[in-house]
């Protein structure tokens, strides 16, 4: 019965998040519409899903990343399908950027009702081999960006006595994994920072900000491709998400009142999991990392990325990265039979 029961409350929470991932209802597209949203990262992958949809529901969006001319491809897409884009260029590791992001908001559009933090880098690798200035500019972007944009959204939301900040972490913000060291550090403390804020603004009687922790399971965005690596095999990972899971998790969440989310049922098994045999979670993590990162990933050259300056290519929701991994593997089992 003790075994029976711990499973059971996993299953139920696995069935009860699957809204979560699901379009938005026609209602939650109302309520959506006329709101002013910032969006980091907003270039590719989750970020560049998130700010398109919220266009097609007719909200106004804030488009923050390094790339100006594919974000004004971008806001032209927005805007032709009945939203309104807001171009600014910038780097999230940098504290006056972020301060320009939030004038330039505020000043074209008077308020900011969802600032959600979603850039991020990674660089993939034996924690020793990956060049020490590539983890440096990872925290940078990754925990150091989400800081400097949560520290100017808090403070917005604070005057306007309003806003909902939304900081995208990763199912390693729960469960550590082998060969992306400090990218879990990153995320875990992104979590940690979303707890801590909320937990404040409750004991200083502020709870109409609400701070959302997104979780996602890895996913088929150009995160891959633009990730430093240095672990020998072209970067990949067991069975990834559609990244319009993720989109949908996080308009869903600038809605409904979640201090966090892991979204799709493989980060809130991982989850759970976690909390209920952290051991063994770890290690069984660790091993699937290794056998697609190590042992069946085709060889792949050192690079740091897109983590020092953009790439030109990459410029997707998704990646194909699902579809490269399926080619991949059976490439292998065609040479092991050869």
């Amino acid at each position: 019965m003790s075994m029976i029961s711990p499973i059971a409350l996993v299953l139920v929470a696995v069935l009860l998040g699957s809204c979560a991932t699901a379009n938005l209802s026609k209602s939650g597209q109302r309520k959506t519409a006329g709101k002013v949203f910032v969006v980091t990262g907003a270039s590719s992958g989750f970020g560049r899903g998130v700010a398109e949809e919220l266009g097609t529901y007719g909200a106004s969006v804030v488009l923050v990343a390094r790339r100006t001319e594919l974000l004004k491809e971008i806001a032209a897409r927005i805007d032709s399908a009945g939203g309104k884009a807001l171009v600014v260029t910038a780097d999230v590791s940098n504290e006056d950027d972020i301060q320009r992001v939030t004038d330039t908001a505020v000043a074209v559009f008077k308020k900011v009702d969802v600032w959600i933090n979603n850039a991020g880098v990674g660089s993939i690798g034996r924690f020793w081999e990956i060049p020490l200035a590539e983890h440096s500019r990872l925290i940078d972007v990754n925990l150091k960006g989400v800081i400097y944009g949560s520290y100017a959204a808090i403070r917005l939301f604070r005057s306007q006595k309003f806003g909902t900040l939304i900081n995208t972490g990763s199912i390693d913000s729960e469960v550590p994994l082998a060969y992306q060291s400090s990218y879990s550090a990153s995320k875990a403390g992104v979590r940690s920072l979303g707890q801590a804020i909320h937990q404040e603004l409750r004991l200083n009687n502020e709870r109409y900000i609400r701070v959302v922790t997104i979780m996602p399971w890895a996913a088929d965005t150009p995160w891959w491709r633009h990730a430093g690596n240095h672990s020998g095999g072209t970067p990949r990972m067991a069975a990834p998400d559609k990244p319009d899971k993720v989109v949908n998790a996080i308009i869903y969440a600038s809605l409904h009142r979640r201090k966090e989310l892991a979204v799709g049922w493989k980060a809130r098994m991982s989850y759970h999991s976690h909390h209920m045999a952290p051991h063994f979670t770890e290690w069984l993590s660790a091993n699937i990392a290794h056998k697609y990162q190590i042992k069946d990933a085709p060889p792949a050259p050192d690079t740091s990325g897109a983590l020092f300056k953009p790439m030109e290519a990459g410029r997707g929701i998704d990646d194909g990265v699902k579809k490269r991994i399926k080619q991949e593997n059976r490439e292998r089992k065609r040479n092991k039979r050869k």
